[in-house]
């Protein structure tokens, strides 16, 4: 579970984006503006986020005077103002909670209505969607509010309602269309509209990531990623395994392509391996493990289940081995299960009582607590993992990185100074470890301390060229000290050249993009993203970016608007 493996920690997507994005530039601007640093601010908890409830559309043309008002004599009335009574006393009976009458006087104001008042049309429409909607006859609000801006395009009312009775009937798409449509013509300020359009786009991440991971077929992550996951293990029973056969079959030639960064032939050779007989199978549960790994980094997950599983019932098996699966089964369960960290602890526990001196536990362990924000827990485990294997670089920054984030929270200045000097003291102890700079350079980051944090990364460069994600941390530290887009896409890009599996980089490049307004460039980087996501988690992430972008894509052309004045209009912030 180290930053470099499947999924992206919490603090690195808020480097990232700053909050989860929602409708990309103009939900980013809002994040910020709504949540001021110090007392006092006006800030959203999710909480207070689940306290909101959907308010009901009002009517419009709302006239209680008129029914009042009765004049000793009168005209014929015109066509139009005989329509306005029917409404009038639609809205009455509306008030009243008498629904269906309601309908049958709107009815009768459309009927009388002329086709050239599209305005009173439009309103008259509205009203009756209204009406239909606390029936809950959801086809005809869809029916009405249409009809409603066929009449007037930029009816705010109607495309609430509209966005509402889609939502309804799980058409996510199109509520998300006209719930931004409302965005866009609220200039972004209503919080109420942005958090329906939150919620729409995380329902619609989630059915599409269902569907996705379903048809995901055999990934092949790069071969940089594969050796950064076993790297993230100091106890692993197969990379320190020594074989003295050198025939090259069945597990001894998996172990011989591992060893040598060739990934491709390792499933089946271990196949092979695990299907001999039992007096050739010399190194069974080993290729069994081996086997399950590469189907966890491959995203095959039933096929990792029943492997691990294998590993972890074979009581008799070497208890490396077996907490390696069991480690390795949290992970997935993690992966799989991710509301519920429960099933992931459960293995975790198990491999505790399996090897408990086995410093790769507490160390994936501490990773969870981390992601789950549980920094106290996730600081013991380190401090276990450290002590147990006081040479790991990765260990020992991991361990700094939770007790800066916890001295943050807790606001103690005096925590925050003895973590610093820690970073630097791993540093000093660890000048080989990669991580060790890279994550000392997004903490400096985040304290503003971008000259250093530029210097940090660039001696993680040095040690790991190869290393993709670097390149897009850097990129991020460019727009956020000088605001300077080209540099960062450059940096991007140039990641991407470097390893064209890096999901990190499509992510970010595209979010870039969308605040560009360059939102079809997004798209299309999203979708690079989502062909290379191994979790359901990542695949609602990415899905939500994509499916904002394509809903602005619509919108402004249906509006006849240009995305770049909407960025204008937003106050497209800095990262």
């Amino acid at each position: 579970m180290s930053t470099g493996s499947t999924g992206l920690p919490k603090w690195q997507l808020a480097i990232l984006i700053g909050a989860p994005v929602a409708l990309g530039i103009g939900y980013l601007y809002w994040r910020k503006s709504a949540e001021p640093e110090g007392e006092g601010g006006d800030k959203l908890t999710k909480k207070k986020l689940g306290e909101i409830k959907d308010k009901t559309i009002s009517l419009d043309g709302e006239d209680r005077s008129r029914s009042q008002d009765v004049p000793a004599k009168r005209k014929a009335l015109t066509p139009l103002e005989e329509a306005q009574k029917h409404k009038n006393e639609g809205n009455t009976h509306f008030r009243e909670g008498k629904y269906d009458e309601a309908i049958k006087a709107y009815d009768l104001a459309i009927e009388r209505c002329p086709t050239t008042e599209i305005n009173d049309l439009s309103t008259f429409y509205q009203n009756r969607a209204a009406a239909y909607e606390h029936l809950q006859k959801w086809s005809a609000v869809v029916d009405d509010c249409t009809k409603a801006l066929d009449c007037n395009p930029k009816y705010l009312k109607a495309l609430k309602r509209r966005a509402k009775a889609y939502e309804q009937q799980k058409e996510l798409a199109k509520s998300l269309e006209d719930t931004t449509a409302a965005c866009i013509l609220e200039g972004f300020q209503n919080k109420h509209t942005l958090i329906i359009a939150d919620r729409v786009l995380k329902e619609l991440g989630q059915q599409h990531a269902t569907e996705a991971m379903k048809e995901k077929t055999d990934l092949k992550p790069s071969k940089f990623f594969v050796k950064n996951y076993f790297a993230s293990f100091a106890d692993d029973p197969i990379r320190k395994l020594v074989i003295a056969s050198t025939e090259p079959k069945g597990f001894v030639k998996a172990k011989l392509l591992l060893d040598q960064g060739i990934y491709d032939g390792i499933v089946a050779a271990c196949t092979e391996e695990i299907e001999s007989s039992e007096a050739d199978a010399e190194y069974k549960v080993e290729a069994i493990l081996l086997r399950a790994t590469f189907y966890l980094l491959t995203a095959r997950y039933p096929e990792a289940t029943v492997d691990l599983d294998s590993v972890i019932g074979m009581e008799l098996a070497d208890k490396k081995l077996r907490a390696n699966a069991l480690i390795k089964r949290a992970s997935l369960a993690m992966q799989t299960v991710p509301n519920i960290p429960e099933e992931c602890f459960k293995y975790f526990a198990q491999a505790e009582q399996v090897d408990p001196d086995n410093s790769d536990i507490y160390h994936h362990r501490g990773q969870v607590y981390i992601l789950i924000e549980r920094l106290s827990e996730a600081i013991n485990d380190f401090e276990k993992a450290s002590a147990l294997c006081p040479d790991s670089g990765i260990i020992e920054i991991h361990r700094c990185y939770a007790s800066y984030r916890q001295a943050l929270i807790n606001k103690d200045e005096g925590a925050l100074m003895k973590v610093m000097r820690a970073f630097r003291e791993a540093i000093d102890r660890f000048p080989d470890c990669v991580e060790c700079y890279s994550l000392m350079a997004q903490v400096l980051s985040d304290q503003q301390e971008y000259h250093e944090a530029d210097n940090f990364f660039e001696k993680a460069t040095k040690i790991e060229p190869e290393n993709a994600q670097i390149l897009v941390h850097k990129a991020l530290l460019q727009l956020q000290w000088k605001g300077d887009v080209e540099s960062a896409v450059q940096l991007i890009e140039k990641a991407i050249a470097i390893d064209d599996k890096c999901e990190f980089a499509y992510e970010t490049l595209g979010t870039i993009q969308v605040q560009r307004g360059k939102l079809q460039e997004a798209i299309k980087l999203f979708e690079s993203a989502i062909q290379l996501a191994k979790t359901e988690m990542e695949l609602v992430h990415l899905y939500s970016l994509k499916d904002a972008a394509i809903a602005q894509v619509n919108v402004t052309k249906s509006m006849g608007l240009d995305i770049r004045s909407i960025a204008e209009m937003t106050s497209m912030p800095q990262f």
